[in-house]
């Protein structure tokens, strides 16, 4: 016959009887990142939220995105989960838009995967530096 057991420590202090749950507190006046990427990386530029058309994108996705160098370097940041990939797209460039699409490639067969969510920042290059143009942001998923 196999058995196993699991010892909590605290439960064997005299407190063992002590049903009063623990309790925990935030410091005052702090508020949970709602958006895990918040900042472009070291060099990154911050493309405005005016300039940002994300309409496309599911309620809650991460809306940030960033020059680098001269303009023709943008990133942003997508999402990917458990056995998910990112990567992105620039279908559309125009005088008066830029649009970039953040591809989720999931397995195309079922298999275990983790239950994370991962905001990787990922850039692509342009034509022409963004400037003042539009930025529309769009997302998908693909199976591979």
């Amino acid at each position: 016959m196999l058995a196993s057991a699991c010892a909590n420590p605290q439960e064997s202090q005299d407190n063992a009887g002590n049903t009063r749950p623990t309790e925990t507190s935030a410091p005052a006046n702090t508020e949970p990142d709602k958006q895990p990427a918040r900042t472009p990386p070291s060099g990154g530029e911050k493309v405005s939220a005016g300039q940002i058309d994300a309409t496309a994108l599911p309620k809650g996705y991460p809306v940030m995105a960033w020059t680098e160098g001269d303009g023709t370097t943008v990133g942003v940041v997508a999402q990917e989960g458990g056995c998910g990939k990112a990567s992105v797209e620039v279908p559309t460039q125009s005088a008066t838009q830029v649009v970039i699409t953040m591809i989720e490639t999931v397995p195309s067969e079922p298999k275990p995967c983790t239950m994370d969510l991962r905001y990787p920042k990922i850039t692509t290059e342009l034509d022409q530096p963004l400037a003042d143009r539009k930025l529309v942001l769009k997302n998908e998923q693909r199976k591979s």
